[in-house]
């Protein structure tokens, strides 16, 4: 019996040493096709695929949900309304833990608590099952994966930054795009239901891989830098002193309160007027306007880049750009009769979203130093969130009366004053501000 017991222990220490051995191997081999920081990029650019992927599926399958469960469309924003809201109150937290602790561990719990909320949502028979797996649960999850993300990214990449952060985005059109039509086109055949345990299961494995692959995050190379170990109080005075960083906040706001109401209400307008099915309601909504965004977002990762060291406010007169370009777009968005119309639309107000968002937390790290960039993307995503909130519930209650073309064109005035805010900023306050 005891020659049986050993010989399982050396077995089993053997498969450890053989496995510990590939590992080692295959990390190095992997480092030497492609270094780690672009590596990096990959793993978190598939987080982020589902991430969006996830949050897409119910905008997509909402009129089957909604008539499935006999809900109404004030419930359907209301559960969107819930999952911002608390996505915007739980990313603080983040903030703060993605600059206290190992970053890693942060991504790969948020992207497992996520996907497993995203999996049981296909359970869900009532609202309250709606409240708690969609808006609670899944945004609790997601809301603790962008601080320490992009926190990560900015450890790995300096003079690379803005290039990295967004092919890092254009994760959010792959998702949206690839959940636009998939999710519908599951829905149109299977029902709603299995598009959620489709994604979330993805994503679930996803999170195993992240355990093996990811590295932990950089030490702080002075512990003076170290904010671990000063009170919150003290950061968040720190970064409240910048008014650029209050103003790209507020600017940040308007745009996820236009991208929310957006991402909710827009496969349904297209499903209500031209009669289309959810896979193709789906599909149209988000296919011209985020491949508009990729290009966009790669265009003005590579413009800031190139002239960041000579225009030091090159990245908020991007972003300023983007807003201000964009909001035409968003006006005629659901005003035309015409199919051709609305998609020359969202293709150009998808263009000009991308300029913006391929500066958004680089603009931000411009004025915020390396020890607290965590905490500063959580306090940026909490305020654009819970502001933003309020726009599926708000288009949601209008959509009876004033019309869903109307609620929808609207948001071009918030574009409007967002581009404001951040001229304002690269006026008067951006080059006291930058970070020497």
């Amino acid at each position: 019996m005891l020659n049986f017991i050993f010989t399982i222990k050396n077995y089993i220490c053997t498969k450890k040493r053989f496995y510990s051995i590939m590992m080692t191997k295959i990390r190095t081999n992997t480092r030497t096709v492609i270094p780690y920081k672009w590596e990096l990029i990959i793993l978190l650019w598939f987080a982020f695929f589902f991430n969006q992927a996830d949050r897409q599926i119910f905008n997509v399958v909402l009129p089957s949900m909604r008539n499935e469960l006999n809900l109404t469309d004030a419930d359907m924003g209301l559960v969107a309304t819930i999952l911002t809201l608390f996505y915007g109150v739980l990313v603080p937290f983040a903030g703060f833990l993605g600059d206290r602790i190992n970053k890693k561990y942060i991504l790969m719990a948020s992207l497992l608590f996520w996907s497993g909320a995203t999996l049981l949502t296909g359970l869900s028979t009532t609202l309250i099952h709606l409240v708690l797996l969609r808006s609670i649960a899944t945004g609790g999850g997601e809301a603790f994966y962008a601080p320490p993300a992009n926190a990560l990214i900015s450890e790995y990449h300096e003079k690379t930054r803005a290039t990295a952060m967004s092919i890092h985005q254009t994760a959010i059109y792959a998702g949206i795009i690839s959940s636009g039509f998939l999710a519908g086109y599951l829905a149109d055949l299977f029902g709603w239901r299995i598009a959620f345990y489709s994604f979330g299961g993805f994503g679930i494995i996803l999170g195993i891989i992240f355990y093996f692959r990811v590295k932990d995050s950089k030490p702080a190379i002075d512990s003076a830098q170290n904010a671990k170990g000063m009170p919150v109080l003290k950061v968040l005075s720190i970064i409240l002193k910048k008014p650029t960083a209050i103003l790209l906040t507020i600017a940040f706001a308007g745009m996820v309160f236009v991208n929310v109401g957006f991402m909710t209400w827009m496969p349904t307008f297209l499903h209500e007027k031209f009669g289309f099915s959810l896979a193709r309601s789906g599909f149209d909504s988000t296919f011209y306007h985020y491949i508009a965004a990729f290009i966009g977002v790669m265009v003005g990762a590579r413009f800031a880049d190139k002239h960041i060291t000579k225009h030091p406010r090159i990245r908020g007169i991007v972003q300023m750009a983007g807003l201000a370009f964009g909001a035409p777009f968003i006006f005629y968005m659901s005003k035309g009769n015409s199919i051709w119309v609305i998609y020359i639309a969202l293709t150009g107000f998808g263009l000009f979203r991308g300029i913006y968002d391929s500066n958004i937390f680089a603009a931000l790290y411009d004025v915020i130093e390396k020890p607290f960039r965590s905490t500063a993307t959580g306090l940026m995503l909490m305020f654009a969130f819970v502001a933003g909130a309020a726009a599926p519930y708000i288009l949601g209650v209008l959509k009876p009366t004033l019309g869903l073309a109307n609620g929808l064109s609207s948001l071009a005035f918030v574009y409007i004053f967002s581009s404001i805010c951040i001229m304002i900023a690269v006026l008067f306050f951006y080059k006291k501000d930058i970070v020497k």
